[in-house]
């Protein structure tokens, strides 16, 4: 099929029909996997059974193997836990945000944007837990009656954590499930299989692509993304009280709310690049998820890049006027101290880098962005390294200051949740449709941006 990809994604779309729409997002789940599928399937399986050995080996010792010190008592767990937050970002982002807005755009990676927020805020959930070193207790962090009268500290940020996460997971979940009962219809149809057309027709949950069912669809939709529109601002606001309500140099400022989830959009978007960039070449996705949908993230990632980037000058100017000699030092000893390296590395990475976006030649270069992408989501973990060591590893007392050094198994784990997240979103490339295919057949059969189904049945 000869598809100029250069093209706007309705144009290309245009010329199929809907049959070859539909045929092209559920090939992937009709057809045996390929030699690639499994490869990417053992390497990512290989990740998340060191994570897990590793995440073994430190419940049975306690969490000692970790380099965590004194003063070094938060490391790469929150480290970990405020980067996969941060990915889950972008996918509540692309489908409530831009679907509000009516930007046609976002139908060809919504769903997939969708699948790797819950897949991210699964990863990010364990670290909190874990971090505690007694797992089996965490429990506790939920309230409720008990006869020992025994509350949880509703003053501490970890706990708003517990809420904001929790809530982001739930509306998130329900969000894409909604989105997906209309395509499990549209399987559920087109299937030969008893056993996979039973599956379907309880997923579908009885619809019938009546109008009367669009109209209720179209509005549980609507409610359900001026939900959780607020849920993208809120959650990594409340993920960066865990540092600013803190009275610790580095840490207590009120520019961390935007910060963070001005980086939160950006390294989410960087990540949803990466991995569409394989998931459209692998499964032949090129004349749904065109490069035209990646152009336009690429110009999203290119001005929450300027916003990090402005934050990073601010910070330095907030230093300077409070005034505050312990503050102004935290900034100087993060640009020239011990972990200079891990500073330059972020603003690099973060700042630097993403400017070749300016040029249209490198934004649609799918090496060159793959590159960009990549080196985004190395400069974001280290910003959270940057803010959450850099901070404490020198605070007011010289006499108490120490250098903290990642051991193998903090390493392990941080590989072992990339694992974890890689291995569900390959296996939901072959047992979900990755794009969504009512969506896809609307912006196909020219309908409104209003009207979210467009083509009944």
């Amino acid at each position: 099929m000869n598809i100029d990809y250069s093209q706007e994604a309705p144009a290309v779309l245009g010329r199929l029909t809907l049959a070859q729409i539909e045929e092209l997002v559920a090939k992937p789940l009709d057809t045996k996997p390929d030699r690639k599928y499994f490869i990417a399937l053992s390497i990512s399986g290989s990740l998340l059974l060191l994570g897990a050995i590793c995440l073994g080996i430190s419940f049975y010792y306690g969490i000692g193997l970790w380099g965590n010190n004194q003063p070094v008592g938060w490391a790469v767990p929150i480290v970990n836990f405020v980067f996969w937050v941060g990915i889950g970002h972008a996918g509540t982002l692309i489908s409530a945000i831009l679907f509000l807005l009516r930007q046609r755009w976002r139908t060809g990676i919504a769903r997939f944007a969708e699948a790797m927020t819950i897949f991210a805020v699964m990863c990010a959930g364990i670290f909190p837990i874990i971090h505690t070193g007694r797992p089996w207790l965490a429990g506790y962090l939920l309230p409720y009656p008990n006869q020992h009268s025994l509350w949880v500290n509703f003053t501490s940020p970890l706990l708003w954590d517990v809420f904001a996460v929790s809530t982001y997971f739930t509306v998130s979940l329900v969000f894409w499930y909604i989105g997906l009962i209309p395509d499990f219809a549209t399987l559920r149809d087109r299937t030969t299989s008893k056993i996979k057309k039973t599956i379907y027709s309880i997923f579908s949950l009885g619809w019938r692509h009546s109008s009367r069912h669009w109209q209720h669809y179209e509005k549980a939709y609507m409610l359900l993304a001026g939900f959780a529109t607020p849920l993208v601002l809120s959650v990594h606001t409340i993920v960066s009280f865990d540092f600013a309500v803190s009275i610790l140099p580095g840490w207590h400022t009120t520019i961390f709310p935007p910060y963070f989830v001005a980086g939160a959009i950006f390294s989410g978007f960087a990540m949803v690049v990466t991995v569409l960039v394989f998931v459209r070449k692998i499964f032949n996705l090129e004349n749904i998820i065109t490069l035209d949908h990646l152009e336009k993230m690429n110009k999203v990632i290119l001005a929450t890049g300027m916003m990090v980037g402005y934050a990073y000058g601010m910070e330095f100017f907030i230093a300077w006027y409070s005034g505050v000699q312990a503050e102004q030092f935290v900034f100087i000893n993060r640009a020239f101290g011990p972990y200079a390296w891990a500073y330059w590395i972020m603003v690099s990475c973060n700042v630097i880098f993403p400017q070749l976006f300016w040029f249209r030649k490198f934004r649609r270069s799918i090496p060159v962005m793959m590159v960009i992408v990549i080196l985004v989501n190395v400069g974001m973990w280290f910003e959270r390294f940057v803010i959450t060591v850099t901070s404490l590893h020198r605070d007011f007392l010289p006499s108490s200051w120490a250098y903290y050094k990642p051991t193998f198994f903090d390493m392990g784990i941080l590989l072992g949740s990339f694992g974890l997240f890689f291995t569900l979103v390959i296996l939901f490339t072959k047992s979900l449709p990755v794009v969504s295919i009512s969506e896809v057949k609307a912006v196909a059969d020219g309908a409104q941006p209003t009207h979210r189904g467009g083509h009944h049945e």
